[in-house]
């Protein structure tokens, strides 16, 4: 079983590139955001006031790369498997190692994310499909607008996990203890409640199997960034590729509540 420095060692060395859920139990997984120091202030702000898509894990000095707080030694510029640059709110490549990219202005945001909780979910046995089917867990936009903050706004992004009605009343009991990897969910059931066409073409990550007695069940999650990211248009940022995590050392009963 792999540990969060040796996932790191895997992504830097470039012997992996591929999404991270499942990937050593027991360790906090997080989202990545860089944005220029002058776009900084505005992006903690809605960060601050949308805590439920924004937990904030730890945040760097403009120009280190080195989130100390959580993984002391680490380098975010190496250590995720896959990234994305922005330029104008435009996606415009999905490296596996950004230091070509790197300017000394860019603060990095470490955020909180639900593959953190799973290894609990696991233990008491309630399923986490996307594991299950060793896939990107299905992410998607929503109707439901997070509060502004500067030149920041747009749409809630939401994960999904099919359980059935008693599986997702446990699973709210044990992801509500972790609200730095934004907690318990914020739905269930119908997806076009949240302006969900279709449940079966997630707008990031893969589709899951939703079996027969199941409903989808949605968390916030950290991709709302991105959602915003590509509405405020900064001219330059930096992310994590959907599901394609920063592992830190932080162990999940550090955030548990």
């Amino acid at each position: 079983m792999l540990t969060a420095a040796e996932v790191r060692s895997a992504c830097r060395t470039g012997n992996l590139t591929g999404a991270t859920p499942g990937l050593a139990p027991g360790f906090v997984q997080a989202n990545l955001v860089m944005l220029p120091k002058d776009w900084a202030f505005d992006f903690l702000l809605f960060c601050q006031r949308n805590p439920k898509p924004c937990p904030l894990l730890d945040v760097t000095d403009a120009g280190d790369p080195e989130p100390r707080a959580v993984a002391p030694g680490a380098d975010l510029r190496v250590d995720l498997p896959a990234y994305r640059i922005w330029k104008n709110g435009e996606l415009v490549a999905e490296p596996t190692d950004v230091r070509e990219y790197w300017r000394d202005d860019l603060v990095s945001f470490v955020i909180g994310c639900s593959f953190t909780f799973e290894n609990a979910l696991i233990e008491r046995c309630i399923p986490v499909r996307h594991i299950e089917q060793n896939r990107n867990v299905p992410m998607y936009r929503t109707n439901r607008p997070c509060k502004s903050a500067g030149r920041f706004s747009g749409p809630m992004v939401v994960s999904m996990r099919p359980l059935t009605p008693e599986q997702a009343i446990a699973a709210t009991l044990v992801c509500g203890k972790f609200p730095l990897a934004h907690g318990a969910p914020i739905h269930f059931g119908d997806p076009a409640a949240l302006a969900i066409a279709d449940i079966t073409k997630p707008d990031y990550g893969d589709a899951v199997e939703i079996r027969c007695g199941e409903q989808p069940v949605f968390w916030a999650c950290g991709v709302t960034p991105q959602a915003a990211l590509a509405q405020a248009k900064p001219p330059f940022a930096i992310t994590h590729k959907p599901g394609h995590m920063f592992l830190t050392d932080l162990r999940d009963r550090d955030l548990e509540t």
